[in-house]
């Protein structure tokens, strides 16, 4: 064997399976930038095989990875590209698809599949994973005997069904035949050091499946990919917007706190599209915090943070103390003593006792340290943007319903929707970024007619929607089906609505005021009431979308949908599924839901 050869073996089997997979991805990547012919690498190969190990290393058949990634907020997409990137590093074959964009029946065909998913409503997939969900658990889902596969799931631990959804996809391809590469990891809202624990796990795993290969694939360019911004503030670096004004838009009968909150963006390169959501990082309530310390006779001035911040600040400006979770009942039932009902079932515990209402009515004696590991990260809340760029420019609206609710005689509030309209200043700094959402885009075509379902503060997109065209111009008509208690109270933003239909760019309304008479009336039921009409904008290739409630008013809005295509189509509801399940496909049906 040439001396060469034989030192750069050697050298080779020094060398871990992620460093060899490496080298062979960045020898083939520059023999290509040196122009070197494909036949040229053959034939350097058929010398080298004289030795059956460099044979062996060289002419490995790669497997080819697949990434899939559904995501809600957007984190679960950020975690994928990190995998990808990782993986193209160790010079594996790889393409990350965003699941809405993926063709279920390749599933079959798929040698290693890597899905990762976040969860929404009641243990179910995000909106994109959807279809690829409605495959595995229908009729024709194929035999997965070849197929090798590993879960990620990112979810809330605060819900019932926390990642409900990577628990069910990762059950069904094991039942289907596929086999576990790793075992699922589940990641709470303070996902990043599991996610990347995983990683960790899941990419020696593959570069051993995959080992030497002397292939290099780069990532398939897809949806997946967000949408490119020149701006700098993201998640983790957040613009300090100026809260321009916040307005109550329900009247002062109605049971609902609606507010129109507006920022101004200028010089901060921030774009957005109707569709999107805007993230705030808001603090939690001073009094709140104060209320906390003294329930638990902590010092609020004791220093529990590396970078120096007090017990107090921390818990204004770091911890989660507005969600409660079973882990933290459980945790905390180690310092008090709490119900047996608490023990035998925190979920339900933790969903009806806030933690301010636990630590005032089961004292403990803790250390602060102690009470901090019980907490979770603060995390930013998401709204859907209510408003065009095309038309307010360096600014972004929201709609924002405040939460409030009853802890015995105290009323308590929502973190964000509070601090949003209350308790932030007017002309102060807020802190937002963007969160691109590309499964809730208007059609491409302006001639392609609309019919936008929303409830309550889920006309906020539709705001948006109709702006953006008015500003194109679009042609296609647009049909919005709104919902709330009251006309005379809750119609939110309806001489803007008025004028929409005056200037040509709402072309059909329905209104369902659930309140104002004895029967309650539903968007669902407008739905069914407009079945001729919404077939026909369907057959005239309409393009639907729904906002609002994940858990009661989208699940009533795709029954009702549901119904119309059987009956007006002269289908069986599985055929009626399978009809609204290729309006997903497609585009063409399409939901933001909460």
């Amino acid at each position: 064997m040439n001396p060469i050869a034989n030192e750069l073996l050697q050298q080779i089997q020094t060398l871990n399976p992620i460093q060899q997979a490496w080298l062979s991805g960045y020898c083939w990547a520059k023999s290509e930038q040196a122009g070197i012919a494909p036949n040229a690498v053959a034939s350097a190969t058929s010398v080298a095989s004289t030795d059956a190990q460099v044979a062996q290393i060289v002419q490995a058949t790669p497997k080819n990875i697949t990434v899939l990634s559904g995501s809600q907020t957007g984190n679960t997409r950020k975690v994928a590209n990190t995998l990808v990137e990782r993986l193209q590093v160790a010079g594996l074959p790889v393409k990350h698809i965003n699941i809405g964009d993926y063709k279920t029946k390749q599933l079959a065909d798929e040698e290693i599949v890597i899905l990762l998913t976040s969860t929404q409503g009641e243990g179910e997939p995000p909106e994109e994973a959807v279809s690829l969900h409605k495959f595995l658990y229908g009729k024709k889902a194929p035999k997965l005997d070849k197929l090798q596969f590993a879960v990620l799931g990112l979810g809330d631990s605060s819900y019932e069904y926390f990642c409900g959804a990577a628990v069910a996809f990762d059950s069904k391809l094991a039942e289907l035949g596929g086999t576990r590469l790793l075992e699922r990891t589940d990641c709470d809202l303070d996902y990043q050091a599991s996610a990347d624990a995983w990683i960790e796990k899941i990419v020696p795993v593959l570069v051993a499946q995959n080992q030497a290969t002397g292939t290099v694939t780069t990532t398939a360019t897809t949806s997946a990919v967000t949408a490119s911004s020149s701006s700098i503030y993201t998640k983790e670096n957040p613009f300090p917007a100026t809260l321009l004004t916040r307005q109550k838009i329900t009247g002062r009968g109605s049971d609902k706190d609606v507010r129109h909150v507006e920022f101004d963006i200028s010089g901060s390169g921030l774009h957005y599209q109707a569709g999107d959501a805007l993230g705030v990082w808001a603090s939690n309530d001073e009094a709140l915090v104060d209320e906390i310390l003294d329930a638990l006779k902590l010092d609020k001035d004791e220093k529990i943070v590396s970078n120096g911040a007090t017990l107090r600040e921390a818990l204004i400006n770091d911890l989660e103390i507005t969600q409660n979770t079973p882990q933290f009942v459980k945790g905390y039932s180690e310092f008090a003593e709490l119900p047996e009902t608490a023990v035998q079932n925190p979920q339900v515990f933790a969903s009806s006792h806030p933690i301010v209402h636990i630590v005032k009515h089961y004292p403990a004696t803790l250390t602060a340290l102690q009470f901090v590991e019980l907490l979770r990260p603060l995390t930013p809340r998401l709204y859907s943007i209510a408003s065009s760029q095309a038309e307010v420019g360096e600014e972004v609206h929201l709609t924002v319903g405040v939460v409030r609710y009853q802890d015995g005689d105290t009323e308590r509030q929502g973190c964000a929707s509070h601090y949003l309209a209350e308790r932030a200043e007017e002309d102060g700094e807020v802190r937002i970024f963007v969160e691109h959402n590309n499964n809730f885009r208007l059609p491409e075509n302006h001639d392609t007619p609309i019919i936008m379902i929303g409830a309550g503060t889920g006309i906020a997109p539709f705001r948006a929607f109709v702006q953006q065209r008015a500003a194109d111009e679009a042609t296609g008509k647009n049909w919005l089906i709104f919902g709330n208690p009251h006309f005379s109270e809750d119609f939110l933003y309806q001489t803007e609505w008025q004028t929409f239909a005056k200037d040509g760019y709402l072309h059909k309304y329905s209104f369902a005021w659930s309140r104002d008479q004895d029967e309650k009336i539903y968007v669902q039921d407008k739905i069914r009431e407009n079945a001729t009409d919404i077939w026909a904008w369907l057959k005239d290739g309409a393009h639907i979308y729904v906002c609002g409630d994940a858990n009661k008013m989208a699940k009533d809005v795709e029954k009702a949908l549901l119904d119309v295509i059987a009956e007006q189509g002269k289908f069986t509801l599985e055929e009626a599924d399978e009809y609204l399940d290729e309006l997903r496909q497609d585009k063409r049906y399409q939901r933001d839901v909460y």
